[in-house]
């Protein structure tokens, strides 16, 4: 799947395992339910923080719907990453099932 712009996209079920993902979604959202293994960078903080996204390996990016990931994804290839947007952000990654845990007591959720 394509977004406008020619940004890649995946489905959650179809990223794989042990893959770099980056969580590009606000404070909040991500203390409420994240992948595990994810990276948070803020989209808004991404620009600054750009160095910390690694260029030797695959980036797949998510945010809660996929919108402002592909805004992610659209930049870092412009900018000499290989990026992927995970379609349907978090909203589909917890429909397909995929782990994700929380920063609260809560159990995991997308907000």
């Amino acid at each position: 799947m394509v977004y406008g712009d020619d940004v890649p996209a995946v489905d959650a079920p179809n990223v794989p395992e042990g893959a770099f993902l980056l969580d590009v979604r606000e404070e909040d959202e991500w203390h409420a339910g994240h992948v595990p293994a994810a990276v948070h960078i803020p989209l808004g903080e991404l620009p600054a923080r750009v160095a910390e996204v690694p260029r030797d390996r695959d980036v797949y990016v998510v945010c809660r719907s996929g919108t402002r990931s592909a805004q992610a994804v659209a930049f870092l290839n412009m900018n000499g990453w290989n990026s992927t947007n995970v379609d349907g952000g978090m909203k589909s990654w917890a429909q397909a099932g995929r782990p994700m845990r929380s920063n609260t007591e809560a159990p995991p959720a997308v907000i």
